[in-house]
């Protein structure tokens, strides 16, 4: 075999289809390799929906392997249409690097010529070109004409995505109907007792409110609290409470966060009546000068409960990896032999923001303590977790 032949390129033509309208719209499985077989796809795609963009691509993929398989360069070539997920983000990122490794499995690819239709290229690019070189990209923009008619219909179909996708009519529809279902309700109290909104009016308290209903849903969206509080649902479905170890951990966990809210909330009633002054002071300057001694006062009244609250939780879990077997234990009892002593730490640094005039030794006798208290815990836990090794042995390794 001489050396031109040795360095024969592969070039893969990729079409990508990121939202999976192939697989939605035409129930065609991805990956589709080979030109018979996305010139069927394409076709049952676009007679699915004749303005999809995907399948536009698809068939100027397919064209590009046309031209250059007829140019007899002596490259070889395969044409490709891989597809993500329609619920988008890591998902359809997953599914799209699965769908090319597959490819690339049965075309070892030396490069790859990209086709799409333009949506989303900076988020494909770079899953593509971190396995296989790009060499060209090819972006299908679906053209339409500039009368009022086409232009009716493209909006229209937008508008029609707004209303039935559920990633969409979330903010478009459901923001919307909060915001005048609050501002009917506001209304019909400004109508029963217009005393309430006093000087100020109704439309002083509609902005205000408004404002607030907008910035919590760009909180909510922004930092995806609601994913992280669905992930927090399923894993308390998951803990199934026919089981002692699950159940105690469960209760302890319950009883902890109880703790927790019930301290903070008689701190925040605490400093509220006996440490902010009334009327609320307006001036900076006093309010900076008053906040170490609310934080003090706050940490002071809160800290027994909060940190009772975090043992029980604690204990709960060390039960339950006794009964597991599990080599965490020691860990967590280290854990919580510091999280006792902090209490200490902590209320000699509320006292101090109480009463700045108290001296720090205790606070610094404290910390030097703790550090020992850390160090002390942490080798005995390790003298007893080497001693009962065995113990553990057979649960590590059924985890392993």
């Amino acid at each position: 075999m001489s050396e031109g032949e040795q360095r024969t390129e592969r070039i893969l033509i990729l079409c990508v289809d990121r939202d999976n309208d192939v697989g939605k719209k035409a129930d065609v499985r991805t990956p589709v390799i080979g030109r018979q077989n996305n010139m069927s796809a394409a076709t049952k795609l676009i007679l699915k929906d004749p303005e999809e963009a995907d399948a536009n691509a698809m068939f100027e993929a397919i064209r590009i392997y046309d031209s250059l398989e007829g140019s007899k360069s002596g490259e070889e070539y395969e044409v490709s249409t891989i597809a993500g997920s329609e619920v988008g983000g890591i998902a359809a990122d997953r599914k799209l690097v699965s769908e090319l490794t597959s490819t690339l499995e049965r075309f070892k690819a030396s490069s790859i010529i990209l086709v799409t239709d333009g949506f989303a290229d900076e988020d494909v690019l770079p899953l593509v070109q971190s396995r296989v070189p790009v060499t060209s990209v090819r972006r299908i923009i679906v053209k339409h004409s500039e009368s009022i008619e086409e232009t009716a219909a493209v909006l229209s179909r937008y508008l029609k995505m707004l209303i039935e996708d559920p990633r969409y009519s979330r903010i478009a529809l459901g923001l919307p109907g909060v915001l005048l279902i609050v501002l009917g309700i506001l209304w019909i109290i400004s109508v029963s007792y217009p005393e309430i909104f006093g000087r100020y009016g109704l439309p002083t308290y509609a902005w205000i409110i408004s404002l607030l209903i907008v910035g919590a849903s760009l909180l909510i969206r922004g930092y995806r609290l609601d994913e992280r509080f669905s992930g927090f649902y399923r894993w308390l479905s998951q803990i199934y409470l026919y089981t002692l170890p699950r159940l105690i951990t469960g209760f302890s966990l319950t009883a902890g966060l109880l703790l927790i809210g019930i301290g903070f909330f008689q701190a925040g009633s605490y400093v509220a009546v006996e440490v902010v002054p009334s009327p609320f002071p307006s001036d900076l300057s006093v309010l900076l000068e008053l906040l170490p001694r609310i934080l003090g006062s706050f940490i002071s009244k809160s800290l027994t409960l909060l940190i009772i609250g975090i043992c029980i939780a604690l204990g709960g879990r060390l039960l339950r990896h006794l009964f597991d077997r599990d080599s965490r234990f020691w860990r967590t009892l280290a854990f919580t032999v510091v999280c006792i002593w902090s209490w200490e730490i902590f209320n000699e640094a509320s006292l101090i923001l109480i009463d700045p005039t108290l001296l720090s030794d205790r606070l610094i006798l404290a910390i030097i303590m703790g550090i020992v208290v850390t160090i002390a815990s942490g080798w005995a836990t390790y003298m007893l977790s080497s001693k009962y090794e065995k113990f553990f042995e057979s649960r590590d390794n059924s985890q392993e």
